[in-house]
This record gives structure tokens, sequence and C-alpha cells, in this order.
């Protein structure tokens, strides 16, 4: 399957996740935290999903984790992908306690295990987008 004609499907950026999109491309991970009752919170949204309150603040995540859950995909999500098989998509628990879907990149597809520490490593899409992969730790 060819995938040089097949443009990579990439985020949208909306208000909601503007500044975690902006904190990527600056190498930062950022998650939001309420100011009321200070659960971490991920994916970005308007209110604490534990209290509703509409306090909630951006703060900078250790990009540090384990990996919870994971597959391997061994046929493309998208004709883009293809060229990308095996790869990693995982579900890693950040030390903060949220979740967060991802890739895990930099290991051997057999090597990847649930409980497995990784850190953040940010991949440069283009001049808007930088991707938040995660890797085994001290890589």
């Amino acid at each position: 399957m060819e995938t040089h004609n097949v443009p990579l499907p990439l985020p949208i950026i909306d208000g909601d996740s503007k500044m975690f999109w902006d904190g990527c491309k600056e190498g930062k991970l950022l998650i939001q935290q309420c100011e009321d009752c200070e659960h971490h919170i991920f994916y970005p949204r308007a209110v604490c999903p534990n209290c509703m309150s509409d306090r909630i603040k951006w703060v900078e995540s250790s990009g540090k984790g384990k990996v919870y859950s994971y597959t391997v995909a061994r046929r493309p999500a998208h004709p883009a992908f293809a060229d990308q098989v095996p790869y990693v998509v995982a579900l890693i628990t950040l030390d903060e306690g949220v979740r967060m879907m991802t890739n895990l990149i930099n290991v051997e597809v057999e090597k990847v295990s649930c409980d497995m520490p990784v850190e953040i490593v940010f991949v440069k899409v283009d001049e808007q987008i930088t991707l938040p992969k995660f890797q085994p730790l001290g890589l």
C-alpha cells in the first residue's frame, strides 16, 4: 500500500485543546487541574469531571507514567500509517493519575508490557502539530 499521496490525519485544535497543543509545540505536556478539588484532568474540558467546577487551570505533567494497556496494530488504522506497522497504541497512566491514549515508540513491539515505565517524547509533524508519544523510561 503506497502512502506518499495519503495525508496524515491530524488532530483538530479547538478552544478546549489549544493550550494542550501549544504546550506540545514547546515540549511541555500540559494537563488540567481543578482549582477546587485539585483533581487532574485529561482530556481537556471546560468543567471538572470530579466536582463539576469550572475553575480549571493548566499545569505541566511530569511526562512520566506506566503502560496501563496496549495493543499492537499490525494492519494500519488509516492508509497513511501503512509504512509504520506494526505500531503500538497504548493507554498510559501518567504519574498525576490521568490516562492518555498515544503511541509507544523506540521499543520493539514484543518488549512492550503493562506497567512498563515510560516517558514523553514529542514528535513534530508540522508547524501546527507536535504529537505527544511515549517511550520506555531512560532511553
